[in-house]
C-alpha cells in the first residue's frame, strides 16, 4: 500500500503570521515539493499573491489552491474536500500538502474531514500548528473586546463572560500538535517565557511550544510530526463548540459557525510618494478606527518594486517583494479587515489623505 501524504494544518487568529511562516518554511523547503491550499479571508487574495514564486520549484502556482468562498472549517464538503481530491489525483503527487486555514476557522472539523473515505487512504495529518501572536494574547487584545462580548451574548443566551475571539483562540490551541508563539521580539524575554510556560501548562501532554519571531522555524521542526491527528480527535476536541461525532461524512451539515461579527472590503488608491509616512498613516487610521488587520500592497513613486503592507492592530510590516509586472495596475490595493460596523467611508477617506 502506498505511503500516505502528510498533511500539515497551520491555524492561528488574525495577523498571528500564519503567512510569514509559510513563507519561511518554502524559502527553505530543500527541495521537499509541498503543495498549498490556501483559505483567504477577504476580498483579495493577498496571502496567496505573498506566497506565489517565493518557493519556485518547491511550490508553483500550480501547487496553489485558494479557498475563497468562506471559512474552510464551514465549507469542508463543498471547497476543502473537492480541492483535496483534485490536488491528489495529479500524476505528481506532492512531497507534503500545508494548508492554511483563516484566521477565523476551527481546525476540527478540518482534521476530521481527513476521515472521509475519499480521502483517508491517501492523506494524512501530520500535524496541526496554531501560531499565536505572542504581543497580542499577553496583551489581551484578541480576548477581552467588550463589543465582541456584547455582540456574542445578543445572539447567544447560553454566552457566559468569555468573548467569541477567546473561545476561537482556546479551540485553536487545544486542536494544536505545536503551538508557536511567534513576535517574541516584542515581548521581554521574560514575557516571551512566562506565555511559553503558560501555554504549555494548558496544553495537552506532547504539545510542543516554540518561540519565534517572524515565523522562523526550521522545515525539519515544523513538518514531519507523523501524529495522524485524524486519529487522535477526542484529545482534541473543541471546547466551546460541540459537534455530531456519528457520522464523519455528514460533519459539515452539523457544523454551524457564525462569522457575521467580522466584516471586510476592499480600499483602491494610488500610488504612495513614502513609505513610512504612509505606515505611520495606516497606523493611525487603524488605531482611530480599531481595525484589526489590515494587509495589502502599494506601488511607491519611482520605485519598480511592490511594497507588501500587513498590520496587526497598529502595528504595520513592509517589505519589497517583487517588481510589478508590465501589464499590473501601478496602484495600492488593501484588505481592511475589523468587526462589524466599520465606517467604510471615513476609513476610505483617512487612508487616502
Amino acid at each position: 500500500m502506498a505511503q500516505k501524504i502528510p498533511a500539515t494544518v497551520v491555524t492561528g487568529f488574525l495577523g498571528s503570521g500564519k503567512t510569514t511562516l509559510i513563507r519561511e518554511m518554502l524559502q527553505n523547503a530543500n527541495g521537499k515539493r509541498i503543495a498549498l491550499i490556501i483559505n483567504e479571508f477577504g476580498d483579495l487574495g493577498v496571502d496567496g499573491d505573498i506566497l506565489k514564486g517565493c518557493g519556485d520549484e518547491t511550490c508553483s502556482e500550480e501547487d496553489m489552491f485558494e479557498l475563497s468562498n468562506g471559512c474552510i472549517c464551514c465549507t469542508v464538503a463543498e471547497d476543502f474536500v473537492p480541492t483535496l481530491e483534485k490536488l491528489l489525483d495529479r500524476d505528481q503527487k506532492p512531497d507534503h500538502i500545508v494548508i492554511e486555514t483563516s484566521g477565523l476557522a476551527l481546525p476540527q472539523p478540518l482534521v476530521r474531514a481527513f476521515n472521509w473515505p475519499e480521502i483517508s487512504t491517501q492523506v494524512t495529518v501530520d500535524g496541526v500548528v496554531a501560531v499565536v501572536d505572542g504581543r497580542a494574547v499577553k496583551d489581551g487584545r484578541f480576548a477581552h473586546n467588550v463589543a465582541a462580548v456584547d455582540a456574542q451574548r445578543a445572539q447567544d443566551e447560553n454566552l457566559d463572560h468569555e468573548t467569541p475571539l477567546s473561545e476561537l483562540f482556546e479551540d485553536q490551541v487545544a486542536c494544536a500538535d505545536m503551538i508557536v508563539v511567534n513576535k517574541t521580539d516584542l515581548l521581554d524575554p521574560s514575557e516571551a517565557e512566562g506565555l511559553t510556560a503558560q501555554l504549555r501548562d494548558e496544553s495537552r501532554d506532547g504539545v510542543q511550544v516554540v518561540k519565534t519571531s517572524m515565523g522562523r522555524i526550521p522545515i525539519n521542526v515544523l513538518l514531519g510530526q507523523g501524529v495522524g491527528a485524524e486519529d487522535d480527535m477526542n484529545a482534541r476536541h473543541e471546547i466551546h463548540h460541540h459537534h455530531h461525532d456519528g457520522d464523519e461524512t455528514n460533519d459539515h451539515h452539523d457544523h454551524h459557525h457564525d462569522h457575521d461579527e467580522f466584516e471586510s472590503f476592499v480600499v483602491t488608491l494610488p500610488e504612495i510618494t513614502d513609505p513610512k509616512a504612509f505606515s505611520e498613516s495606516l497606523a493611525d487610521v487603524i488605531r482611530s478606527h480599531d481595525i484589526l488587520r489590515l494587509k495589502g500592497f502599494a506601488a511607491v513613486s519611482g520605485k519598480p518594486m511592490r511594497l507588501t503592507l500587513q498590520a496587526v492592530g497598529p502595528r504595520v510590516d513592509s517589505y519589497f517583494d517583487r517588481p510589478f509586472h508590465h501589464d499590473e495596475p501601478r496602484e495600492t490595493r488593501l484588505v481592511v479587515i475589523g468587526q462589524v460596523g466599520l465606517d467604510q467611508g471615513a476609513i476610505q477617506t483617512a487612508l487616502g489623505k
